[in-house]
């Protein structure tokens, strides 16, 4: 079963996410602020995280990146509900973001992760290729 770190911090929202998650069989561990966030991102394994852009405590962007130098190629969807996320594809420390605008379908957001875990799948590659070599 598939791990998923959702940080967001409006709780309707974060549970909605939860419960698609659980409904399609994902393991959810959720965060209300980036602080609680990196905070269970360092205590455990994560197979993709859900990230709001614009949290209470900083810029979901930015929590991406400390996950990132981590985990390169942890698959990540950034959400907002707040502005047009066609410049999270732009973010150079940031590739393969899935983004996702908020209000979304159930369906939406499953394909979505899928999306995410497709962009990661490159990296992931390369590394076992630079591995075996």
């Amino acid at each position: 079963m598939a791990r998923i770190l959702v940080i967001d911090d409006q709780k309707d929202v974060r549970s909605v996410i939860s419960i698609v998650l659980r409904v399609n069989r994902f393991e959810v561990v959720e965060a209300a602020n980036a602080a609680e966030g990196l905070r269970a991102f360092e205590e455990g394994q994560f197979d993709a995280a859900i990230v709001d852009v614009f949290l209470d405590d900083a810029i979901g962007f930015d929590v991406i990146a400390k996950m990132r130098a981590s985990v390169p190629d942890l698959p990540v969807i950034a959400v907002s509900g707040m502005v047009s996320l066609d410049m999270a594809p732009q973010v150079e420390e940031l590739p393969h973001v899935a983004c996702l605008k908020k209000p979304f379908r159930p369906s939406e957001l499953i394909a979505a992760i899928s999306a995410a875990q497709e962009a990661a799948r490159p990296s992931r590659a390369a590394d076992q290729r630079l591995a075996a070599v």
